[in-house]
């Protein structure tokens, strides 16, 4: 597995709306796109700095994983995201190498791309996304 490049790094917040001030006054960027991501229940917000994304995550569910996150941890970084090409092939060879998955099969991610999650336990301590922006490619 050779990822091109970090495509994003999320971190949980509590209140998204409050979060995006901080990234936009204090550090000068730019929200580029906010969107629900409805099966993972989160809204999410974007910011880029340099070639790398800055992914804001807010729960919409107490319940759903970045609920559970913040409960557990508080807010801070969730996971860190590489890009990757042929997503479904590099999972098979996580598995192969003994890398405990999260996602077996790839699923619609937020900003488009398609995901899936490589389990902290064989990482680590660092929740893995791997991403295949699909669209780039066609």
């Amino acid at each position: 597995m050779k990822p091109s490049h970090i495509e994003h790094v999320g971190i949980a917040v509590t209140n998204l709306a409050d979060a995006i001030v901080f990234y936009e006054k204090v550090l000068g960027l730019t929200c580029y796109k906010i969107e629900e991501v409805a099966d993972q229940k989160v809204r999410t917000a974007f910011f880029m700095v340099g070639q790398t994304k800055i992914e804001l995550v807010e729960s919409t569910d107490p319940e759903g994983p970045i609920g559970k996150f913040i409960e557990k941890r508080g807010e801070g970084i969730h996971h860190i995201a590489f890009s990757v090409e042929k997503i479904e092939e590099q999972l098979v060879h996580a598995a192969e190498m003994g890398i405990r998955l999260i996602d077996y099969i790839p699923r619609k991610g937020a900003d488009g791309l398609d995901i899936a999650f490589l389990h902290p336990k064989a990482t680590s301590g660092v929740l893995i996304e791997l991403c295949e922006n699909k669209k780039e490619q066609k």
